[in-house]
Parts: C-alpha cells; structure tokens; sequence
C-alpha cells in the first residue's frame, strides 16, 4: 500500500464580513498566530495560507468569490465540488463558518448551534450535519457547545479549545470624561455590548432595566452593538439607556473599563467572549445562568436566572457597592488571565498535526 503523505500545508478558510463580531474576532485571532505557533508545535515546515471568501458582487477585502446564496441551498455533492475548486489542492482546511463549503481534509470550529435552536439566526443547508460528521476534526470553543454538537450530530470525538482574551483588555485606560460625554455617558452605567437576535433576551433585559432604574438613580444602562430596529423597540420608552451603536474596536477596552458592570443576559452563548473581556477589564459581570456562561464565567461572575426579576436584582447587586464586589472583580481578573490565545492556538495546532498525520 502507497502511503500519503502527511499534509504541512493549513489554510485557514473565512468569509468576509462589513460588521466583525465575536466568530471574527476568534478567526482574525487564530490566523495571527498559526504560523509561528505550528513553528514551535511541528516545526519549520508548515506553511498557513488564508482564504477568504466574499460573495460573487462583494466589495469585501477578499480573494476568493463563492456562490453564497446558492451555497445555502446546494446539495451535498455540489458543495464537495465548490470545496474542491475554491481551497488549495493538498492543503488541511481550517474551516471556520459553515457557510463555506467542506474541504477534503478538514478542521471545523463550531463556535455554537444557534442556526438549529433560533429561527432568527438563519436556515442551515441540510447537508451541513453530515459535514461535520465527515469533518478530520471538529473543535468546539467550549464543553456546553461540544455537548450540543453531540446531541446534534452524534460525534463524540470532539476537541474543546477555549478562546483567548486580548491582552489589551487587561486594565486598559478608562475613557476620559470627554469620551464619555460624546458618547451621552456623563454619570456612572451599566454596559450591555452584542446583537439583538432573540438569544440575547433583550426583553428581559428591558424588564429589569424597568426595575433597576428606580432603585438605582444616577446610573445608565449603555447598549452597544450594530443598530438594529428589535433593540430600539424594545428601549425606546425605557428611562435612561444610551443606545451606542457600533463602538470603534480600538475604543472598546476602555469603554468596558469605565463601566460599573457588564451585563449578558443571553439565552444562549456558544461562549460568551464579552463576559472574559470584562473580567480582564476588571469588571464585575451579570451573567445568566445558561448555556456556556457558567462555564466560561468559572464561579466569578454574578450568575442569575433569565428573567427580568433576578437579572434587576444581579444588577443592584453589583451596583450597591456590597463589600465582596471588590473580591468579585479581582476574581474575575484572575480567571481571565486562564484564556490566552497563543495557547488557544498552540492546542489547534496540535489539532492540526494530528488530522494531518491521520491523512
């Protein structure tokens, strides 16, 4: 029997996006350091290569173009074919949104499953199930997601590979007083950063702002995230609440450390980067009692039940100044220091040598 050789080439596949969120943030993460991580891990001979892939009319930075509206309904051969034109022939394909099609050899991040349990977040391609079982390995950003891939697919043999935290959002400068004002944030406020697809639980989030705005004077609660018309119906008739819209990435660490606390009051996470990002702030963090939060938050966050009464009384938890707040915030800065992302990238790259080897 011929042996094949064992592949040394990543390619690291993406799809370009006008509005980067948590999914970009990891990949952009990943792809910075994959090079010089798979130097130190299976060294000098590997080479990563990036593709990126924009729509066929996109004027997204790109260079590759793909079908993505047909991608969505094609059939599982087709896809196989669009795959084997679209990556680098002999490269290992690091997937990272279902979106593309499946290479012959293949990693896959599955970052969560919310296109299968909430119907605003897209209609996945039937064939995408079977992918993920054929896949050379699936990584999972947390043990919560692993377990529902499981559930959904039948695999097991599924790697979890935590993300990393910026190290910028480690006690960053607060934002100046005159900062603050432009963005119509003068006193003290509570900071909701993310979407408002129906797992954020922006309703009960509004319930509690209802509650807490009469117990707490003086405080605002700071919504930031790309403008959408769900989140402005919901807060329009709310008493003091900052709608931010899209903050500029390089402002974000600072704005997490001016805040009083950050607040996710997801029905669902696949991990939930802003509750680490605020721990590394040194921030306390509301956050429910669902999905991976408990996970990723690790005993030093204010966990709470989904609804609007126990988030209203995280809130006021937190905000009363309480004695073991401080301890909290320490806690939350320690744990956040466990999540970097060279070793983040240093177990995908072990990943990667394996599927390789397996080849």
């Amino acid at each position: 029997m011929t042996r094949v050789p064992m592949l040394d080439r990543v390619a690291i596949a993406t799809i370009a996006t006008a509005v980067p969120m948590g999914a970009q943030v990891y990949q952009e993460a990943v792809a910075a350091r994959a090079h010089r991580t798979l130097d130190e891990v299976a060294g000098p001979d590997w080479t990563v290569t990036r593709v990126i892939a924009r729509s066929l009319r996109s004027s997204l930075a790109g260079n590759r173009r793909i079908p993505v509206g047909s991608l969505s309904r094609m059939g599982a051969a087709g896809r196989r074919s669009v795959g084997r034109m679209l990556y680098p022939r002999g490269a290992l394909v690091h997937r990272m949104d279902l979106t593309l099609p499946p290479a012959p050899r293949e990693v896959l991040t599955m970052h969560d499953t919310v296109a299968w349990r909430f119907s605003d977040e897209g209609t996945p391609n039937p064939a995408v199930l079977d992918e993920i079982r054929r896949a050379a390995a699936v990584v999972c950003v947390s043990q919560n997601t692993a377990q529902d891939v499981a559930d959904l697919t039948g695999r097991t043999d599924l790697r979890v590979v935590h993300p990393g935290v910026d190290e910028r959002f480690f006690s960053p400068e607060p934002l100046s007083q005159q900062e603050r004002e432009s963005l119509g944030l003068s006193g003290p406020f509570v900071l909701h950063a993310g979407g408002a697809s129906a797992r954020k639980n922006l309703e009960a989030l509004a319930a509690a702002w209802r509650i807490v705005h009469s117990s707490v004077p003086g405080v605002t609660l700071a919504m930031a995230g790309p403008q959408h018309p769900r989140r402005d119906a919901l807060v329009a008739d709310l008493p003091r609440v900052a709608r931010l819209g899209r903050v500029a990435d390089e402002l974000v660490p600072r704005l997490l450390a001016s805040a009083e606390a950050v607040v996710v009051p997801s029905l669902y996470e696949g991990f939930g980067l802003p509750v680490i990002e605020a721990m590394a702030a040194g921030v306390p963090v509301i956050a429910a009692r669902t999905s991976s939060l408990p996970e990723v938050a690790g005993g030093a966050a204010v966990l709470v039940e989904p609804d609007g009464w126990s988030i209203a009384e995280g809130m006021e938890y937190v905000l009363s100044g309480a004695a073991d707040v401080a301890a909290l915030r320490e806690r939350g800065r320690a744990h956040a220091r466990s999540f970097t992302w060279d070793e983040s990238v240093r177990a995908l790259a072990r990943v990667w040598v394996d599927a390789a080897r397996a080849a």
